[in-house]
């Protein structure tokens, strides 16, 4: 617990529009939102961390295809398309995992026979990709009034090889570091949703970058809300 608490001192999110750099004392880069930019889709928002730029929309609940459908819940589907060129493997290992996330969180069973569909467009990829794919996700979910039990967001944390850990880090510290891990978390209690691993790590550093990440979806979700109180005080 000492050591949760040190781990959240350390961390601010530098929350706003602007493009302010990381400072020395700032562990995760600044964020900034954008709601209901896409006319066609029923939901839409644009994310940026850093550098790192997805634009999400959401289709649905909309008719299903017969082949498609599920008796008692709704099909969620999730595409994702890099900058450039056809989608790869690695592509479609990210849908598998946000759409793992979107499950778990969607109150699906209240329109079975349905389909939603997530829409992701790789605008800048700056590091940190995943998470930032996962809150694009989140905030175009919630712009198209799509019903979850929680909220959720992306942290991703990279240990270098004396083992110290960075935050949402750039595509540069993400190539220099002995391990990456990307955590899904939920807003109601932090509980892990999902976890994407590469490296090596022990035990031990598992459960730092795990608190390190559920501290800093604090400052993630406090930034979805003072991000919606903003867009809804102005309507």
């Amino acid at each position: 617990m000492e050591e949760e608490m040190h781990t959240d001192a350390k961390i601010r999110a530098e929350i706003g529009t602007g493009c302010s750099p990381r400072g020395p004392g700032c562990s995760l880069r600044h964020f900034a939102c954008e709601q209901n930019l896409l006319s066609r889709p029923d939901g839409s928002a644009s994310f940026l961390q850093g550098d790192t730029s997805v634009l999400a929309g959401v289709y649905g609940p909309a008719e299903v295809k017969v082949s498609k459908e599920i008796f008692n819940k709704a099909t969620l589907e999730v595409i994702l398309r890099p900058k450039i060129g056809l989608p790869g493997v690695a592509e479609k290992s990210r849908e598998r995992l946000i759409r793992n996330t979107c499950e778990a969180v969607v109150l699906g069973t209240l329109h079975p026979r349905t389909s939603i569909t997530v829409v992701l467009q790789v605008v800048s990829n700056a590091g940190s990709l995943l998470a930032c794919c996962l809150n694009a996700a989140c905030m175009a979910l919630v712009d198209a009034g799509v019903p979850m039990r929680a909220l959720f967001c992306g942290v991703t944390c990279a240990l270098d090889s004396d083992g110290t850990l960075v935050l949402d880090p750039t595509s540069k510290q993400e190539k220099e570091a002995r391990a990456v891990l990307t955590f899904a978390l939920d807003s109601v209690e932090r509980k892990l949703l999902m976890s994407s691993t590469k490296g090596l790590y022990s035990d031990s550093e598992l459960q730092q970058c795990l608190a390190a990440a559920q501290a800093a979806s604090q400052h993630v979700f406090r930034f979805y809300r003072e991000s919606l109180q903003r867009r809804y005080s102005k309507s």
